[in-house]
C-alpha cells in the first residue's frame, strides 16, 4: 500500500487554495485506493478542494483517521473506508458499500501499489515476491475497476485514472523486475479498457510518475543507491528535481475532469523529461 510507514502529511495549503478556485469536480464522487498518505492523499485533497465528494481507502485504519483529520484542518472532508486492495473479495465488498452510500462512484483513482520491499535483482525474487506485487499492482487495479465500470457504463460517464510508473516504461533503479512488469501491465490494461469502455462515455488513462519524493521512496532511494548515484540521476532530469506529490495530484485532477473529456487510453509520463532509467 502507499507509504504505510509514514505519518500522514498535512495537505498542501498552496495546492488546496489553487484548487478551490477551480471547481471542476463539483457534484462528482471520487474514490482513491490506498490513499491515506503520499500521492493518493495529495490527490484526494486536490479533488476535494475542487468540489468532489472524496472517499479514500487504505489497509491502515489509523492512517486513514490521520488523513481525515489533516484534511479537516484545511477545511476539507475526506470519507474513509478500510480496504485491502490485494484481496478481491474485500475490494468488491467495500466498494459496493461505498457506492451504495454515495449513490455511485464517478471517478476511480487506482493508486494502490508498490514494490512491497521485495528484492531488486531478478534472480533474488522468488514466485511469492512476484505474486505479491502482481496481486497488488495489477489485480488490485482489475478488481477496483471491475467494481465501478458497469455502473459508470450505465450512467454514460466515468473516469478511471490508473497509476503505472516510469519503472514500467524505462526500468527502475530502486524497484525490481516484478514491480516494473506489473506497472507495465497496468499501462497495457489502461489502453484496452479505454478502447472497450469509450463508447459508454468512460475515459481510462494512466499516469506514469518518475521518482516521487514520498517518505517511503526516500527510504528506498537511500537504501538502494549511493549519494553519488542519486545525484547523477537527479542531474539527468532536465528539470533538475524529482516530482513532489502535488505535481502528480494536479494531473490526477485534470484527467478526472471535463477538461480531459477527449483524452483516453493515454500513458502520461510525469518524470521531468527523464526518459531513461
Amino acid at each position: 500500500m502507499a507509504d504505510l510507514h509514514a505519518n500522514a502529511p498535512p495537505p498542501s495549503m498552496r495546492e488546496a487554495d489553487v484548487a478551490r478556485g477551480c471547481r471542476r469536480m463539483t457534484g462528482r464522487v471520487a474514490l482513491l485506493t490506498a490513499a491515506a498518505r503520499g500521492i493518493g492523499f495529495a490527490s484526494a485533497v486536490r479533488l476535494a478542494a475542487e468540489g468532489a465528494t472524496v472517499w479514500i481507502t487504505d489497509l491502515d485504519e489509523k492512517a486513514l483517521q490521520q488523513a481525515a483529520q489533516a484534511a479537516d484542518g484545511a477545511g476539507l472532508r475526506l470519507h474513509t473506508a478500510v480496504m485491502d486492495s490485494s484481496n478481491a473479495a474485500n475490494v468488491a465488498s467495500v466498494m459496493q458499500h461505498i457506492a451504495g452510500i454515495s449513490g455511485g462512484i464517478d471517478v476511480l483513482v487506482n493508486n494502490a501499489g508498490g514494490s512491497l520491499h521485495t528484492p531488486y535483482r531478478f534472480m533474488d525474487e522468488d514466485d511469492a515476491h512476484w505474486l505479491q506485487v502482481v496481486q497488488l499492482n495489477l489485480m488490485g487495479t482489475v478488481w477496483a475497476s471491475r467494481a465501478v465500470l458497469p455502473a459508470m457504463a450505465q450512467k454514460g460517464w466515468g473516469r478511471v485514472v490508473n497509476f503505472g510508473s516510469k519503472a514500467g516504461r524505462f526500468g527502475s533503479l530502486i524497484a525490481g523486475p516484478n514491480y516494473a512488469a506489473s506497472k507495465g501491465a497496468v499501462a497495457a490494461l489502461t489502453r484496452q479498457l479505454a478502447q472497450e469502455f469509450g463508447p459508454q462515455g468512460i475515459t481510462v488513462n494512466c499516469i506514469c510518475p518518475g521518482v516521487v519524493m514520498t517518505d517511503r521512496t526516500r527510504g528506498l532511494w537511500a537504501e538502494r543507491r549511493t549519494a553519488q548515484e542519486r545525484e547523477k540521476v537527479l542531474q539527468e532530469i532536465p528539470l533538475r528535481r524529482h516530482a513532489e506529490v502535488e505535481d502528480i495530484a494536479a494531473s490526477v485532477a485534470f484527467l478526472a475532469s471535463e477538461d480531459a473529456a477527449f483524452i483516453t487510453g493515454v500513458t502520461l509520463d510525469l518524470n521531468g523529461g527523464q526518459a531513461t532509467a
